[in-house]
């Protein structure tokens, strides 16, 4: 195998093949990069079995000046290839291994040898039987990805609600995450296709590393099978994840339906107050805040007796029903309201004991965050 090619061009094909690759694997050869050279065009692959990322650069791209000079297939040690790589002097790079399975790679001045392994002994990618697909907005994927993979589970011992719950049905995309704790839903109406229908969990991790690739794409390729989902990115990167087994629970009876006390507040201004509570919060042994709501004067307050008491007014733009004081974790409250961004919601809560929502004051984009209060007695 002997190629040239553009090095900033082939850097960013390493950096997503590398999202897939974990240092910690069973099988060895996983902890490297996988690169086939044809005559068309130099195919790079990463995975460690629960996701795989393929993407091609093919000698059509103009930027990467991809020339062949010998087809051929090798997989090298995907960490110090790509430090190699990214720290070589010049704009472009040679790669050759006509010595069995060692690659030289020159660089103007430089020069190094890398041991690598056969190619032939790398797992294959799954091959599977496509049941539904849809096109989705990348724009609009990543809001979803964003708005919910916060509130997935990081307990093992739960492995279903480490994942993400899709649901494809009567035109619409819902997905819902829960930690027992807290729980987040995004529902969005689907363009095109009506009859798609799809039923999946999907691990947090894969959508974690998916949704930064989504940001080089204009649209994204959705295809489902019996235990993968494949996400195609344009049309040189393939992304697959694996799919969690077992029934979701019903997030539908987790959601709250009577509210006796509403408030109406910029979400940006109340996470700002709750990050400074949080200072205090965090270096006390409960990660506690409280929330007390009333017509006249309602405060976010946090009391640890090792290191002192904070307390701020918040202004609310309406506020109704019956005075409440409420105790709540802050890092929860904080990444649900960063999920709003800058806009003005509204919090629902029941009582002290129930779990509270937060929702965009006019819910067009049928978005609401879930929030178990914490026992302080």
């Amino acid at each position: 195998m002997q190629f040239t090619i553009n090095r900033s061009s082939f850097i960013k094909a390493l950096n997503n093949v590398n999202r897939a690759i974990s240092s910690k694997t069973a099988m060895p050869i996983l902890s490297g990069i996988k690169l086939v050279l044809e005559n068309n065009g130099l195919t790079l692959t990463g995975s460690n079995t629960d996701i795989s990322i393929e993407t091609t650069i093919p000698t059509t791209d103009d930027q990467a000046d991809l020339k062949v000079l010998e087809p051929g297939a090798l997989v090298l040690p995907a960490t110090f290839f790509t430090n190699i790589i990214k720290r070589l002097p010049g704009q472009t790079f040679t790669l050759n291994n006509d010595n069995g399975f060692q690659a030289k790679i020159t660089s103007e001045n430089a020069e190094f040898d890398i041991n690598g392994q056969d190619a032939a002994n790398y797992p294959h990618l799954p091959e599977v039987e496509i049941q539904n697909s849809l096109t989705l907005a990348s724009e609009t994927l990543v809001e979803v990805i964003n708005q919910t993979v916060i509130a997935v589970s990081k307990q093992l011992s739960q492995p279903i609600l480490t994942g993400v719950h899709f649901i494809i049905a009567g035109g619409n995309l819902t997905a819902v995450a829960t930690d027992r704790h807290r729980l987040a839903q995004r529902t969005v109406a689907l363009d095109g296709d009506m009859t798609a229908t799809a039923d999946i969990i999907v691990p947090g991790d894969s959508l974690n590393q998916l949704q930064a690739m989504l940001l080089e794409v204009e649209t994204v390729d959705v295809r489902v099978s019996e235990n993968q989902v494949i996400f195609q990115l344009g049309t040189n990167t393939t992304f697959y994840s694996r799919l969690l087994e077992g029934n979701y629970p019903d997030a539908a009876r987790l959601i709250p339906t009577e509210k006796r006390t509403t408030l109406t507040i910029n979400s940006r201004d109340l996470l700002q107050t709750i990050e400074r509570a949080a200072l205090l919060s965090h270096e006390g042994r409960s990660n506690v805040i409280q929330f007390t709501v009333n017509d006249d004067r309602s405060m976010i307050s946090s009391n640890s007796p090792e290191v002192g008491r904070v307390e701020e007014q918040i202004f609310a733009a309406e506020t109704a029903g019956d005075e409440l004081t409420i105790s709540f974790n802050p890092d929860y409250m904080r990444e649900a309201l960063k999920s709003f961004g800058d806009e003005q919601i509204q919090i629902g809560f029941k009582t002290a004991l129930d779990p509270f929502t937060l929702v965009p004051t006019n819910n067009e984009t049928n978005f609401i965050q879930l929030i178990t209060p914490v026992r302080t007695y």
